[in-house]
């Protein structure tokens, strides 16, 4: 079920399909959507349209007939749609609307029909879009060998089923119309006034709402078929492309489930799209829709089409997708979106879910909601369970804006930029931690493994410093003891031969001086052995603190 409630029409009265009914030109701002309605983005260009206000009166039912497409946005197809009307100031509004495939089987009519009457009735009335009074349209090609008119009497139980089920919620139906071969049926007429073999709707676009949305700016855009057309596999070249998509699950699957190595699936999956939308790109687009889609199409390879498929089945690399949602990447991506769910053949049907959807934003991101609908239903039909296929249908046909999902979008990405830059800032502090405490080891390393004499020359230098100290303190020992005797011969007037003061003085100097001047030119050779030591203290291999070179050169 495609839901398209929460739009909104041009004004509009109560509609009498046997007179006039005035309708006010389409407002500002009006978009493919149907004339007057506002986009739910907002982001429409103003069109330049004198006198707005002024009314323009839909004369019959035909003409009314005739709108439906542009109000739509495309010509409807085996489907019923309802319109919501809103009384103002004396004219109708077109509120919400709901569309429907027609349900084959006529046991599934009366649950369908008050699904359909609840959604419009109570869902616009959540959202403050109350309906007054309710139109419906049945469009209903014939099949082969049957008449229009067959058509109608056969479809005219589901209308009645319509009708009460739409008075049921206290809105009536003021107008249910049966389309069907070029012509209508009123299923509201009294009898006497419509023939019986339906009243022809005229050349397509006579009508005065129809010339007031192509002076509008507002086009149909096809039927519903045209467009789901360009989102489904076409005839030709499934085998090859079932092939190749079964080659990319086997490869990429076990991958993607694979903690470790997912990440590298994304990085290669959005690459790779990449590359396909600067090929898109270098390609001006054609005149044609379908011959655009060939063109594209002709431009991606079973192989690329199939590793872009299988990689987007990731639910972070489709998050990650579905940034390419403004200005010409959204335009690109959807083109490449639109091609990946032609490619979904076979037993793929559900992998479609994942570009189906991705279109469908990006349709709506750009402003189209007709095309972003019908894609998102597809999404949900190819997957039911699909989560984000769900919420985007839910906010588009709830009337909410795109932008606000943009902007939320916007918010992850930078909050994903982020933590790629902490994690990329941590891993290049790691690394140089890394590298500088291996640099510390090498060197730590180097003096672990230092020939035996440097350590053994380091080692006699400490020793002949500490041999030196205690001679030196055994000579003052006996400078003190000569001195002392020389005194006491001095006082006695001996003639023994006494060392003199200035004698001490040297034999102190040549003495220690030699075995001071020894062991420091030991130490110096060594510590040039072992070359420049770090600032501050260090570990040695074992966990063994190694003796900075400043702190021995103050030794």
């Amino acid at each position: 079920m495609t839901n398209h409630n929460g739009a909104t029409g041009p004004a509009e009265q109560q509609p009498d399909p046997h007179g006039p009914t005035p309708v006010s030109r389409p407002a500002h701002g009006a978009h493919p959507g149907g004339p007057g309605v506002p986009d739910l983005d907002g982001a429409v260009d103003p069109i330049d349209c004198p006198e707005p206000d002024t009314p323009i009166k839909v004369r019959s039912a035909s003409e009314l007939a005739d709108a439906l497409p542009y109000i739509l946005g495309y010509r409807p197809e085996d489907c019923v749609v309802l319109l919501g009307l809103r009384q103002r100031d004396g004219y109708g509004r077109f509120g919400g609307r709901v569309r429907l495939g027609i349900p084959a089987r006529a046991e599934d009519w009366p649950a369908v029909a008050r699904q359909l009457a609840r959604s419009l009735i109570i869902g616009g009335e959540h959202r403050g879009d109350k309906s007054d009074a309710i139109v419906v349209f049945v469009c209903k090609e014939p099949t082969e060998g049957e008449t229009g008119r067959r058509v109608r009497d056969r479809l005219q139980l589901f209308v009645q089923l319509l009708r009460t089920s739409c008075g049921d919620f206290g809105v009536p139906v003021v107008e249910a119309l049966c389309i069907s071969d070029g012509r209508f049926w009123s299923y509201c007429c009294p009898g006497g006034c419509c023939p019986p073999e339906g009243t022809s709707m005229g050349l397509p676009g006579s009508s005065a709402l129809a010339a007031a949305a192509t002076y509008a700016g507002l086009q149909v855009r096809g039927s519903l078929k045209e467009f789901q057309a360009r989102l489904r596999p076409k005839d030709g070249a499934a085998p090859e492309q079932e092939a190749a998509l079964d080659a990319a699950r086997r490869t990429l699957r076990p991958r993607i489930d694979d903690e470790t190595s997912r990440p590298a699936v994304t990085t290669a999956t959005l690459d790779l799209a990449r590359r396909t939308m600067v090929r898109l790109a270098d390609r001006p687009t054609t005149p044609g829709r379908m011959d655009m889609d060939d063109q594209d199409d002709a431009l991606l390879t079973h192989d690329e089409a199939a590793a872009l498929i299988v990689g987007l089945q990731d639910r972070e690399t489709r998050d990650e997708a579905a940034e390419w949602m403004e200005g010409t990447d959204a335009e690109l991506a959807l083109r490449l979106w639109r091609a990946l769910a032609r490619r979904c053949v076979g037993p793929y049907g559900d992998h479609a879910a994942a570009p189906l959807t991705l279109a469908g934003w990006a349709a709506w991101s750009t402003g189209d909601s007709l095309e972003a609908r019908e894609a998102l239903a597809m999404a949900l039909a190819a997957d039911p369970d699909y989560l984000f296929a769900w919420l985007l249908h839910t906010a588009c046909n709830e009337g909410l804006g795109a932008e606000a999902i943009r902007e939320c979008i916007r918010r992850g990405r930078a909050e994903r930029e982020a933590a790629a830059e902490e994690r990329a800032a941590a891993a290049a502090a790691a690394a140089g931690a890394e590298a500088g405490a291996g640099a510390e080891d090498r060197q730590s390393a180097a003096v672990g493994h230092e020939p035996s004499g440097v350590d053994d020359e380091a080692t006699g230098a400490d020793g002949e410093l500490t041999a030196a100290g205690q001679e030196l303190t055994a000579t003052n020992r006996e400078l003190t003891a000569v001195e002392r005797e020389a005194e006491a011969a001095e006082g006695m007037g001996s003639s023994r031969p006494v060392l003199p003061a200035v004698g001490a003085t040297a034999l102190r100097s040549s003495r220690t001086g030699a075995a001071l001047r020894r062991a420091n030119a030991r130490q110096r050779a060594a510590g040039g052995a072992r070359g420049p030591r770090p600032k501050g203290p260090s570990t040695r291999p074992g966990g063994r603190p190694a003796r900075s070179g400043g702190s021995r050169r103050q030794r």
